[in-house]
């Protein structure tokens, strides 16, 4: 057991550090896995933990969680850093597992970041798993299907933590304000405001959050009395952002996101480009940028450029790897593409008005021609019966009627006269005339 230094003080431990949920009750988020009756909960309660790997963005609680299992449960605990363990120190751990498990007890081994460790590495643990002389718990913000090995992965239950949504991170402030872990001691005043503007500003994370937090503490005017104030002027200089750009009840960060918008379907791009930077400006998550973006350039642009929906997703992937402030021109370069792109609206138009017809005619059946028949009973029941191939006709095409009979010759895309689009009108025109003429 390590024993702590005599100069040893937790107050000197950085505030995220010292306000780590020690039960799942202090535990803010993840409510899909930790409410009463989800199955985690009922496992970590239950001290029922089997191999497992937490997938998540940073700051939502993965080590934390770890942290808790550690303090429920009645196994050894052992806690790995991928980036200062190798297969040396694997093997002298894993080794102590297997004499602990023949004497009768189990060993969780938690390993942080887990996606830092080769293949071989990660081999290492495989046969300790398999019969059970681990149990592992893996912390990872990447995708566990592409770093983790298939036959470790395939021992493992991955449970995925969300970002932290606004109010969660608000909660965790005003509790860091409050407990005597973190500044219940001090007498700090700090607006609703300005918390909801730090959980803004952390963009899910609640390790940011609490950072930020003790920065604007730290930093706030200070009283004869002991009272610490924290001004306007000390959290925009903490966050280098103008706070005032977004309100409260988060009204002008729906008014930015709006503009953002028309300006695009304007094609301003001096107009975009602002408005796009004073949302990263002031604190927004690139990353729903990009998914405006993207949805944009369907709905808006959609077969007029095809190309731009890939730009769009581009910008989107080029934010999730190196995030802001570098992701700001790639940002740039989707907004104002989609700003000089030729526009049509088509595809939103065909979806809404189907969506409609959906809704109201729930009940129609698949035409018979087009159902798959796998079984005899199926064939006799005329399913597939005169389906026709297209790849077997010279034109590719087919008379075929595809609609249920109550919608039978209803059309939904109607293509503009907008760039490419011009294209596949002609080409859909051809279509239709082919087949009304057999």
């Amino acid at each position: 057991m390590e024993q702590k230094s005599l100069f040893e003080n937790e107050n000197n431990q950085p505030l995220a550090s010292r306000l780590r949920p020690q039960s799942l009750d202090e535990f803010v988020g993840q409510e899909h896995l930790l409410e009463e009756g989800k199955i985690l909960r009922k496992l970590i309660e239950e001290d029922k933990i089997s191999s497992l790997i937490f997938w998540g963005p940073p700051g939502v609680g993965k080590t934390t969680l770890a942290t808790i299992i550690a303090h429920k449960t009645n196994s050894d605990f052992i806690n790995f850093s991928a980036v200062t363990s190798g297969i040396k120190e694997i093997k002298t751990v894993m080794t102590q597992a297997e004499q602990a498990r023949r004497l009768g007890h189990k060993t969780i081994v938690f390993v942080d970041e887990i996606h830092r460790f080769n293949k071989a590495q990660q081999d290492a643990f495989l046969p300790f798993v398999e019969k059970g002389s681990i149990i592992l718990i893996g912390a990872t913000t990447e995708n566990p299907s592409f770093e983790v090995n298939s036959a470790l992965l395939s021992r493992c239950k991955v449970f995925v933590l969300q970002e932290l949504k606004t109010e969660d991170l608000v909660k965790l402030l005003k509790r860091a304000i409050t407990d005597e872990r973190g500044f219940g001691n001090q007498k700090v005043n700090i607006t609703e405001e300005q918390l909801e503007v730090i959980a803004k500003f952390a963009n899910g994370d609640a390790r940011n959050a609490l950072s930020t937090l003790e920065m604007v503490v730290l930093n706030g005017e200070c009283s004869d009395n002991g009272e610490i104030t924290v001004t306007q002027e000390t959290l925009e200089q903490c966050i280098s952002k103008k706070s005032l750009l977004y309100d409260k009840n988060g009204e002008e960060h729906y008014n930015i996101i709006s503009a953002l918008h028309k300006s695009m379907r304007n094609s301003d791009p001096d107009a975009a480009v602002y408005w796009l930077a004073r949302m990263l400006e002031a604190g927004e998550d690139p990353l729903y940028v990009a998914r405006r973006v993207t949805r944009f350039a369907s709905e808006d642009v959609g077969l007029a450029d095809p190309h731009a929906l890939e730009i769009a997703v581009a910008a989107y992937q080029a934010c999730h790897f190196i995030g802001m402030p570098e992701c700001s021109v790639h940002l740039t370069q989707a907004v104002i593409y989609m700003s000089l792109a030729p526009k049509s609206n088509a595809l939103y138009i065909a979806y809404e008005t189907a969506k409609k017809d959906a809704i109201k005619e729930l009940a129609e059946p698949v035409p018979l021609v087009i159902r798959n028949a796998p079984t005899k009973l199926m064939k006799e029941l005329n399913y597939g019966k005169g389906y026709q191939y297209a790849h077997d006709t010279v034109e590719k095409l087919t008379n075929m009627q595809c609609l249920p009979d109550s919608l039978a010759g209803k059309e939904y895309y109607h293509p503009t006269e907008q760039g490419l689009e011009a294209k596949y009108k002609a080409k859909l025109e051809q279509i239709k005339n082919w087949k009304k003429s057999h």
